[in-house]
């Protein structure tokens, strides 16, 4: 397993990923969405420890268009308005067209069987919930995405995994109520409550943090993984 970075082409420009490999030639692969604070240092952590898990993990620039190479964290006053400057004026839509080109980099990949998987939180658990329904990913994993209820008339047509925290300050609870009502029929979709939790509970080192229900989602995922993906 080692770090490197791809450069992906697409029709507006070109954009880079970092890419973690694991040690297997050919393996699934999963395309991890950032958060608001760009590819740092924990989106890097999390792509290493998907393949070390065994997945091929690709996580793109997707604030490219605004500014490249956004790398800031949750640990300052400034750095959180930066973050959220970055997110109002993020394009959802060509962040989707950007993760299709990230998706089908993956497949083109020598070190890829064919299969990609998706697995975003925040902005990113949205854009992941938005590959089940935009994009040809084979499944995807949502954690705390914000806005997922206005997207809710959306047709999930790929396996999807969500990840909600019951007291999440940015999905409030008719939203929370809102996915349940539309997505709970779904067989698809499964959806995974944490209570007590608030929103980003599984970054390390975030205001609410918890280790448990991490490991807990985080196994979920990677079940979930295993078996839509192999």
């Amino acid at each position: 397993m080692s770090g490197e970075s791809l450069t992906i082409k697409t029709p507006d420009g070109s954009f880079t990923a970092y890419v973690a490999r694991p040690t297997a030639a050919n393996a699934p692969a999963v395309v991890v969405i950032q958060e608001i604070f760009g590819v740092n240092a924990v989106m890097r952590e999390i792509t290493d420890g998907l393949a070390g898990q065994g997945y091929l993990a690709i996580c793109p620039d997707l604030f490219w268009r605004i500014e490249p190479g956004i790398d800031i964290t949750d640990h300052s006053e400034a750095e959180w308005k930066r973050a959220f400057e970055l997110f109002n004026a993020f394009d959802v839509d060509a962040g989707l067209k950007d993760i299709q080109a990230t998706i089908d980099a993956a497949r083109a990949d020598p070190g890829c069987n064919g299969k990609v998987g998706s697995v975003g939180f925040c902005l990113g658990g949205l854009l992941a919930y938005l590959t089940a329904t935009r994009t040809d990913v084979d499944a995807a994993v949502a954690y705390y995405g914000v806005g997922i209820d206005k997207h809710l008339t959306e047709t999930v047509s790929h396996p999807l995994l969500m990840h909600v925290a019951a007291e999440d300050g940015f999905v409030p609870k008719e939203a929370q109520a809102a996915i349940h009502a539309v997505l709970d029929a779904n067989p698809k979709v499964e959806i995974h409550d944490y209570p007590g939790r608030d929103h980003a509970f599984a970054r390390p080192g975030g205001e609410h943090y918890d280790a448990g229900d991490a490991r807990k989602a985080g196994e979920r995922s990677l079940a979930f993984f295993k078996a839509k993906l192999g």
